[in-house]
């Protein structure tokens, strides 16, 4: 899967590459249907998912790094509070090695999908709790000048929160990281 996921960013635009995301997470939906307490069946959502507070949209954030190259890609992937798809987000780097730079950059990467998709109040979640930290801190750390774009990015929105969460809760981003 992740071959078929680099081959795609390479060679599409990301708006195929938002569609062709978008259709997949369709499919897996109607892979496993939810019995609704109303008898219908409901779309299902990420198994593992944890929705965001009422109001916040939330974008799940992960990277992945190529092994026999210096390739890495940062993904994001944005849904509402009721788990329903609204957009996602893969930025493929060269030279980039260390895991921890590419999950702030996902993170970074989390607020430009958040400005596409003109969200306004957003959970980003990241798996990689030094990069959370990092954006916490006041002090200038290792990844400085992407967290200072991070800052200063976060500004413009109405409310934006960075929390850690575990990888079992990333399952909707994990696909594409294995």
């Amino acid at each position: 899967m992740a071959k078929a996921v680099w081959a795609l960013v390479e060679r599409y635009s990301p708006l195929s590459m938002h569609f062709f995301v978008e259709r997949y997470l369709e499919e897996l939906t109607m892979i496993k249907p939810v019995q609704g307490s109303s008898g219908d069946d409901l779309p299902s959502s990420p198994s593992g998912w944890l929705p965001p507070p009422p109001g916040l949209a939330k974008i799940n954030v992960d990277a992945a790094m190529a092994k026999a190259s210096d390739h890495s890609a940062a993904a994001a992937v944005a849904r509402d509070e009721a788990g329903i798809f609204l957009g996602a987000s893969v930025l493929v780097m060269d030279g980039i090695t260390s895991p921890e730079a590419v999950e702030t950059i996902a993170c970074r990467e989390a607020l430009a999908l958040a400005s596409d998709l003109l969200l306004h109040k957003v959970r980003v979640t990241c798996d990689c709790i030094n990069a959370v930290k990092s954006i916490h801190r006041e002090r200038m750390g290792l990844y400085w000048p992407i967290v200072k774009e991070i800052k200063t990015t976060k500004a413009t929105f109405m409310h934006v929160e960075f929390i850690h969460e575990r990888r079992s809760s990333n399952t909707c981003l994990v696909f594409v990281a294995t």
